[in-house]
This record gives structure tokens, C-alpha cells and sequence, in this order.
């Protein structure tokens, strides 16, 4: 598929508006690994004729680690900057790729002057599901996979999302098994609070490990996840049991772009 997302500030020069934005997010953009999150839900948005921007180098952090890691200071330099450029270009709507984007721009802009609709792209993609803008049927990339979800912090308990990427799993053809710890009782990965930009401090175990440990004991062959950072976090722990051959670790818009055939 042929790519071509424009950025905000040439679709405006043309005289349209795009119906959401795109926040690609720090991962998204600068991450191997997280690039191909990036790609996948750019090719669902763009095989659904979603009309979408990105910001491009307008888009800054949202100082989503700044803030965790206590420097308010430069959270509220980086959130007034974007807000600058969003309500510049007057959006409304915005998706994003990552939770702690999507829980900053949601719940924390406001209070700053960032009035705006956001979605996590499994919202956005169950919607598109739902209304008949993308199927599925037919597809057999999963054939008698068992599937579990690890529920990212800033998804999950910090914005009762639960249903939506469980809901996409389930429209794949592999069976969706829980984890333990699953939904309100969920364990974090061990990379929220600016953790995942430093060395983990002393203990007995790495937190990524023991959330490993939960992705064992359910016998999934695949791992979804709705975060860049849990992504690295359970991809590390997959490699720690040497389990990389057996045991995938993909975020929920790669499962349906593979499933769609993308």
C-alpha cells in the first residue's frame, strides 16, 4: 500500500480539513519498532478513507514523561506549545498510537486551554469496524491462536478502556484468553512514569518479568498490546525466557492490519 499522509499544515494549505488528527507520539515516530505501529494504523485509517492529517515536525512531546518524572515546568512549556498549534489549526478530533498520549491530551490539556475529542486508535478501529468501513471476514492470519491483551496503565485503570481492543481480538479468528491480572486488577509493564527512560532500580525482579511470567501461565502464542512502551517492555520479557520463537509480541492495530490483509 501506498502511503501518502499529508501533514496538517498542507491540507489546510489546500483548503481542507481533515476529520482527525494523527498524534504519531515520540515512539511512533522515532522507534523502529514502534514505526511499524505508526504504519499500521495509518494503512487502516487510509484503506477505511479516513480523511487524516499528522502534525509533522509541528508535533512535539506532549510532556507526558517530563510531568511523571516531576518537572512541571517543562510539561507545561511542551503542552501550551502544542496547544498553540492545535488550536491554531482548529482540530477537534485526534487519535493517537499511545496511551500516554492519549491520556495527557485528553485528560490534562484542558485545564491548559486543549479542548479536544481523543480516541485510542483501538476506539477508532472498533468504530470503523462497526459502522462497515473495514471488514474482516475471511481472514485466517490467526487460525488457533490464543491471543491474551495486556492492558496498558493509562488505557486500562487510568481510563476505563477495556472493552474496544478486546473487542477488536475478538473479531480476529484466534481466541482471545485472559491474563490473571487482566483489566481493573491489570499489572503494569514496569515503562509508565518515565520509567521506561531510565535504569530500573534495585529488587528482586524486573516488574516486565513477572508480567511475562502472567503471559506464560496463560499459554498465549501472541501478546497484544495498545502501547508502544508495553510493546518494548513485553518484547524484552518474551526474549528474557528465550521465548521470541514461540511467543509474538504485536500491538492490536498490526493484528487487524495483517487480518485485513494490509
Amino acid at each position: 500500500m501506498n502511503l501518502q499522509v499529508p501533514t496538517m499544515a498542507e491540507m489546510m494549505a489546500s483548503g481542507e480539513t481533515p476529520d482527525v488528527l494523527f498524534w504519531v507520539g515520540c515512539s511512533g515516530s522515532f522507534d523502529d519498532r514502534a514505526k511499524k505501529i505508526t504504519k499500521a494504523i495509518a494503512k487502516i485509517l487510509t484503506h477505511c478513507k479516513v480523511k487524516f492529517a499528522v502534525l509533522g515536525t509541528e508535533e512535539s512531546c506532549t510532556g507526558d514523561p517530563a510531568r511523571r518524572a516531576g518537572n512541571e515546568f517543562t510539561f507545561q512549556m511542551q503542552a501550551q506549545m502544542n496547544i498553540q498549534v492545535l488550536n491554531g489549526y482548529e482540530v477537534k478530533r485526534i487519535v493517537t498510537g499511545c496511551p500516554h498520549c492519549f491520556n495527557t491530551l485528553k485528560n490534562e490539556y484542558p485545564e491548559l486551554g486543549g479542548n479536544y475529542e481523543v480516541l485510542h486508535h483501538t476506539q477508532l478501529i472498533q468504530d470503523l469496524i462497526n459502522t462497515g468501513k473495514l471488514a474482516l471476514e475471511g481472514g485466517t492470519a490467526f487460525k488457533g491462536k490464543k491471543i491474551t491483551f495486556h492492558d496498558p496503565c493509562y488505557l486500562g485503570r487510568a481510563n476505563e478502556v477495556y472493552e474496544a481492543p478486546r473487542a477488536l481480538i475478538e473479531k480476529l479468528d484466534g481466541e482471545l484468553v485472559e491474563m490473571k491480572r487482566c483489566k481493573t486488577n491489570g499489572l503494569c509493564c514496569g515503562a509508565g512514569g518515565a520509567q521506561m527512560f531510565k535504569e530500573a532500580e534495585k529488587g528482586n525482579k524486573e516488574i516486565n518479568i513477572e508480567r511475562t511470567e502472567d503471559v506464560l501461565a496463560a499459554n498465549a502464542q501472541i501478546v497484544a498490546t495498545g502501547c508502544p512502551f508495553c510493546n518494548t517492555m513485553m518484547t524484552d520479557g518474551v526474549k528474557n525466557f528465550n521465548k521470541e520463537a514461540e511467543i509474538q509480541v504485536l500491538d492490536v492495530a498490526e493484528l487487524i492490519a495483517q487480518a485485513a490483509d494490509l
